[in-house]
């Protein structure tokens, strides 16, 4: 077992801030592992010299001679497998899956079980919406962050807490919003989701948009925007302006594109921007009697 340093260990407090800096919030497993005494355990045996009876060409004992029989060169290794990453055949299992589930229960299991994006591995928890299915409003951001993949929930962590306070201005709360991400699995360390994993989760929001069937929907960020929306507009050229979200039933919905409550704890001087938005958005409400 490793032992664990003392804290005033040199250098232990910089090691620390690198790890924190470049995401690493938590550990996988709860005893210390050697990483080097596996690898040592793992590596093979070195190859013992093989005697040469041949040493008329020059060649000191103990030194194999190479191979020149046959007239060709001793065999090169050939490249790394890749790993294994998820491909179009699971973004059309996903596609699958997510037209057969006929409510939002089965959309959930149908989430729960599916194995093709790789972000699953590493996340805690599937975190699939937060409040009332029935609601008029449904509200769309990225990805979960640390404290949505322990609790299982979207929007719980700082953001989420900002969340809540700009729904109570307009006077909403998480019983009278619906609440879900693009991408249901924490990306590690917070990281961004590559295009390759927003298009495999994609049709699951697609789906789950169709099922609750909102009055209004509206865009967390810009990655939620650009995603639905299919437009690559920066979110401070999107916010502010209707949209029109189509489901694959052809229902149009009027989406609205906001600041992602994480950009605002960042940039609080936005904060009256995204006031506009939400006021915006209870004005349309009441228009669809929705209010």
């Amino acid at each position: 077992m490793i032992s664990t340093p003392s804290p005033d260990r040199p250098g232990l407090r910089e090691l620390l801030s690198f790890y924190a800096n470049a995401g690493v919030d938590e550990a996988l497993s709860e005893e210390p592992i050697d990483r080097f005494a596996q690898a040592a355990a793992t590596r093979p045996e070195r190859a013992q010299p093989v005697p040469s009876s041949d040493n008329d060409a020059g060649q000191n004992p103990g030194t194999r001679r190479p191979e020149r029989e046959s007239g060709k060169a001793a065999p090169r290794p050939g490249p790394a497998t890749p790993a294994a990453v998820p491909d179009e055949a699971q973004a059309g299992l996903a596609r699958e899956l997510a037209a057969k589930a006929c409510n939002l229960d089965e959309l959930r299991e149908a989430v729960a079980s599916f194995e093709g994006c790789n972000l699953k591995s590493t996340a805690k928890n599937t975190v699939f919406s937060d409040g009332n299915p029935q609601a008029r409003l449904m509200l769309v951001g990225e990805a979960p962050g640390r404290d949505e993949d322990i609790e299982g929930r979207p929007f719980v962590g700082r953001s989420g807490q900002l969340l809540d306070k700009m729904l109570a201005a307009i006077g909403l709360d998480r019983n009278s919003v619906y609440i879900a991400n693009v991408i249901p699995w924490r990306p590690p360390g917070n990281r961004t989701p590559t295009p390759h994993e927003t298009q495999i989760c994609r049709p699951f929001i697609e789906r789950q948009i169709e099922l609750v069937n909102p009055a209004v929907l509206v865009h967390l960020g810009g990655a939620s925007a650009k995603t639905l929306l299919d437009t690559s507009e920066g979110i401070l050229r999107l916010r502010g302006q209707w949209r029109s979200y189509a489901t694959a039933s052809g229902i149009v919905i009027p989406a609205m594109p906001t600041l992602h409550p994480a950009y605002l704890l960042r940039t609080p001087n936005h904060k009256k921007l995204a006031w506009r938005d939400f006021l915006e958005v209870k004005m349309k409400l009441r228009e669809t009697g929705a209010a």
